[in-house]
């Protein structure tokens, strides 16, 4: 019977737990370099089996939410080598979450103030945060030239270079939550009618080509997807072929090799449930290491575990007030509750001063 706190091999690594730190945004760094702030940050919560970084962005462009470290400098790769050096030097081990938030974003944020780029000119009904004037109403994207794909696609590997100097045990592809990767794959945002519009495999064209891009660069083993099925964050719209997207994709992704697939439910920010159904049919698809992220608690993530739907649960902001998170669940102690307006921006108040228990 699988445990919580059993080891876990993961490609070429052996985790200490089955337990996964969500990559949380926290918006404190702005000059988008880690500092030793951040790195304290993750080193306090090092006895995660994994920790998946907050969302780092792979270009300027990329942006869409203010003071979120990036990947696209020599100067925050060795911010983040800190991290990485850091969180090693307590026995734990790391990826980096790679973003592109597509339409998501503002002019204030995108270079020279232009428009945010997506597979298609549909605006996105949502907000961002752009630092000091609070959140704004997206900007309406341009959408991609077929000529720019390349280019894209190199800014993910680009990053996954700087990822890999600066330590990183593997990378994670952020394809959930409505972002870049998502909106192409979702037939009422992507509306091309080149290779990348269309069908279910062009629309997993992006996806499935960055993610062999990253596997070519760093190799697959250190290579992460997380997914969002279902989702409607950031006023991503329901998808009647979702189901036959993701019978698609579940193939497709085991015959890469990867070290993970990381399903993320927002059934608690409103979204719809990732249901057992899917789960298993997936599961039956996917024979690599699925991790699961979505308001879990010791009791479900045990269930699901023990019923072999997942092999690591990841859980997101009970980390955040709870650094020694993985040793409370294991004795059984209460959870102390994070401060809700210390989320976002500020110092080490609410980030990297809540006390083990």
């Amino acid at each position: 019977m699988k445990s919580l706190f059993a080891a876990h091999t993961l490609g070429s690594l052996t985790l200490n737990n089955r337990i996964a730190m969500a990559p949380m945004t926290r918006s404190r760094r702005p000059d988008h370099i880690p500092d030793l702030d951040t790195a304290e940050y993750y080193r306090q919560r090092a006895g995660a089996g994994l920790i998946i970084t907050e969302g780092t962005f792979v270009s300027a462009e990329a942006q869409g939410y203010a003071d979120v470290p990036g990947l696209w400098t020599d100067e925050q790769a060795a911010g983040w080598a800190a991290v990485t050096e850091a969180v090693h030097g307590a026995g734990g081990r790391v990826f980096a979450q790679l973003w592109h938030v597509g339409r998501v974003s503002h002019r204030s944020l995108q270079p020279g103030g232009a428009a945010p780029v997506g597979p298609s000119t549909r605006r996105a009904q949502a907000q961002v945060w752009i630092g000091d004037d609070g959140f704004a109403d997206t900007d309406t994207p341009r959408a991609l030239r077929t000529d720019e794909i390349p280019r894209l696609i190199a800014d993910f590997t680009d990053a996954a270079d700087r990822a890999a100097r600066a330590g990183f045990d593997g990378v994670e592809l952020h394809g959930a939550h409505g972002f870049l990767i998502e909106q192409f794959l979702n037939p009422r945002v992507n509306d091309r009618t080149d290779q990348y519009g269309g069908s279910v495999e062009n629309r997993a064209r992006l996806l499935l080509e960055t993610l062999d891009a990253l596997a070519d660069r760093v190799g697959a083993h250190r290579v992460g997807v997380r997914l969002s099925p279902f989702t409607l964050a950031n006023d991503l719209p329901a998808d009647d072929e979702a189901e036959e997207m993701y019978a698609y994709l579940a193939p497709e992704l085991a015959r890469r090799g990867l070290a993970y697939v990381h399903l993320s439910d927002l059934r608690l920010s409103g979204g719809p449930d990732i249901a057992e159904d899917f789960l298993k049919t997936f599961r039956y698809a996917y024979d690599g290491t699925i991790l699961l992220a979505g308001g879990l608690d010791r009791t479900r993530a045990e269930y699901l575990l023990t019923a072999d739907l997942i092999d690591i649960a990841v859980f997101g902001r009970p980390f955040i007030a709870n650094p020694d998170l993985p040793e409370r669940l294991r004795d059984g102690l209460p959870l102390a509750t994070p401060d809700p307006a210390t989320f976002y921006g500020g110092g080490a108040k609410g980030y990297t001063d809540y006390p083990r228990h």
